[in-house]
């Protein structure tokens, strides 16, 4: 595995991989985990997806200044470097691009790139510019490693949504791969924040993977609930826990996040879409975790 920090040395070794691989009569396929680092379980899962899939797997560790606001965590996000290297030499990881902040961005950046109407929505109310963010550096680390596919995590949906809205629009002929939310054996999705949470906090932020896995098995077995009483039952659940202070509960087409009609039955609004976005946002203490279940017809998969 090599290790690298500067762009210019990345961008010579993917080219001397593709050279050698037109030697030899072959595309080189190239697969992108792009992370901000601390990984888990959830990391790696993307890292053993990218490695069956591809020649050549390529993970970014980097933690996005610009995709932060003024009052987030961008100070304390966790970091552990020698941990997160020694996790992705063990998932077969080929490269590793661990670049400075000066690197990614040596000047005051005058270029961003911004996806419309999607980024207005959940997190993206309030938390204004994060997406923004989000999409300028995976647009520079989609040109920098100019990979054949990468690969998201289906925890943050809107950011899938949001990303691959942006290849489409930019023509990026990159293939963009969702992956399966992976949680801890308690249910409680898995995050690089779930460090800050203290036993109870934890204890309590379990609401948010019971009260959506109870919804994907009402809409499942057929039960009749509308939009508007489904994102009530869900805030009077996770509201019941003392503790969560609720940011958002929404309910959304996917991948498009287009509002539903608050009257119908989620499982007619499930047909007439395809898919359901139904996600959450709430604060346990100081953490703030996001978590949601994508509905779709039975043994469907889901393209973006």
């Amino acid at each position: 595995m090599k290790v690298f920090t500067a762009i210019s040395e990345l961008k010579e070794f993917l080219k001397s991989g593709r050279i050698s691989a037109v030697r030899e009569g072959k595309e080189l396929q190239i697969g992108l985990v792009p992370t901000m680092g601390y990984l888990h379980e959830g990391h790696a899962s993307l890292l053993r997806r990218a490695r069956t899939e591809n020649d050549l797997v390529v993970l970014s560790i980097f933690v996005n200044p610009i995709q932060f606001g003024p009052n987030e965590d961008l100070d304390r996000y966790p970091r552990d470097a020698e941990r997160d290297l020694a996790l992705a030499e063990h998932e077969g990881v080929d490269a590793v691009f661990m670049p400075s902040v000066e690197e990614m961005y040596p000047q005051p950046t005058k270029t961003k790139v911004a996806v419309a109407e999607l980024t207005s929505k959940l997190c993206g109310a309030t938390r204004p510019g994060h997406f923004d963010g989000v999409t300028t550096v995976v647009s520079k680390l989609f040109n920098i490693v100019a990979p054949n596919r990468a690969y998201f995590g289906q925890k943050d949906a809107q950011q899938v949504a949001v990303v691959a809205q942006m290849v489409k629009d930019l023509n990026f002929d990159i293939e963009i791969v969702p992956c399966p939310i992976v949680r801890e054996n308690d249910g409680l999705a898995l995050s690089s924040r779930n460090v800050y949470l203290s036993v109870g906090e934890h204890e309590s932020a379990l609401i948010l993977s019971r009260s959506l896995k109870q919804l994907e098995a009402d809409v499942y077995s057929g039960q009749a609930t509308t939009v508007m009483e489904a994102r009530q039952q869900l805030m009077q659940k996770i509201g019941s826990e003392p503790l969560a202070e609720i940011d958002y509960v929404e309910i959304a087409a996917f991948p498009g996040l287009t509002a539903l009609q608050e009257t119908n039955s989620l499982s007619s609004e499930l047909k007439a879409h395809g898919a359901i976005l139904v996600a959450v946002a709430v604060k346990f203490g100081t953490t703030r975790l996001i978590d949601n279940v994508l509905l779709t017809g039975k043994g469907e998969a889901i393209h973006v």
